[in-house]
Formats: structure tokens, sequence, C-alpha cells
């Protein structure tokens, strides 16, 4: 139990500002953003994804991104770290390529991966998959991608392995401002 005490100093609300990304937090603080509101980017191969922080404001911590994946989209390469990543499936299919294996994910599935688990998320099927994910954040930077021949077959994967993330996202578009192509049918439309 945390011992009350009055004398602490409150924790102020951080302030908002519509960027164009969308409402991102500008001053560190709590603070309510509705996810059709907040920061989103696109990009052709990788879908739509919420990132909630911004450039003046990130999570030291934790890490939070809601991405929306249409057949094929992907969360990223396939790919290991040395922080834990968890990810739950609000709507849609996904197939996860978890230690090269292929699993079919559906709507409140939850995935786990421990630090150092070889790991990616696929679109699947005709509805966009919306995904919540987590990760922690003390190992920033620790990426490191293997090549899988499942994940080169579902496009989500290097030809060499890289822990240089630059070399290994080069032959994709980068992202763009903005949510997905609608929100029509989403869990949070």
């Amino acid at each position: 139990m945390v011992p009350e005490d009055r004398y602490r100093d409150l924790v102020d609300e951080a302030r908002l500002e519509d960027t164009k990304y969308g409402r991102a937090p500008v001053t560190e603080g709590w603070f309510v953003v509705n996810v059709r509101d907040a920061a989103w980017m696109r990009n052709t191969k990788f879908g739509a994804v919420c990132v909630i922080e911004s450039d003046q404001v990130s999570f030291p911590q934790i890490g939070y991104t809601i991405a929306v994946l249409g057949e094929g989209g992907s969360s990223g390469l396939y790919h290991r770290e040395d922080d834990q990543e968890d990810f739950l499936v609000l709507a849609g299919e996904c197939i996860a390529i978890v230690e090269g294996r292929e699993r079919r994910l559906r709507a409140w599935d939850f995935l786990h991966c421990p630090a150092g688990t070889d790991h990616i998320l696929v679109g699947a099927g005709p509805d966009p998959c919306v995904i919540f994910m987590a990760g922690a954040r003390a190992h920033r930077g620790s990426a490191f991608y293997p090549r899988n021949e499942n994940a080169l077959r579902l496009g989500v994967g290097v030809e060499a392995d890289t822990g240089n993330a630059r070399d290994a996202y080069a032959p994709f578009p980068d992202f763009e401002p903005g949510p997905p192509e609608s929100f029509d049918g989403l869990p949070f439309a």
C-alpha cells in the first residue's frame, strides 16, 4: 500500500495540440485522447498506426501503438529485441510468425513475446485487423532482423540478417501523417 502524502506535488495535465499527425501531447503529464483524434501515421506496406506519443513527449518505460492492418499489411518486419512485447488483437485476423512458426490470431487473442523472441504480425482476412501493441523500452535500438523464409514469403522479412533498422526498412516507403483510409467498421469508429 502506498502511504498517503498530502504534501506531494500533483501531476499536471499535459497540454495536447493538433499536429499534422493528429492530437498529441506537447508537455509532460497525464492526458486523455480519443484514438480517432490521436496521432496517426500510415504507409502502403505497414498499414496505419496510432502512436499516442509525440516528438515532444515520449514514454520512457513502455511504448503503446494501435495498428490497423489490411490483408498483407504488417506491424513491421520480422525481428527480435531485448525487451518484451505484447499484442492484443481487438478486431479482425492476422498471422503471427513467432520463432519461425505461423499462428492465426483472431479478435481477443493475446500474444506475449518475451525478450529475444523472433516475431511479426501480418493482416489476414477481408476485414482490417486492429492490434493494441505494448513494449518495454529498457533496451531501445536493440532490434535484430533475422532472415526467415516464412517472413520472406509473406513480404515481411529481410534477405540477410541485420541489426541495422535503416538497412532492414530501406526497401519500404516512409510513413506519412494520417489515419487509416477509413474508420468505418473499426472498434473505435
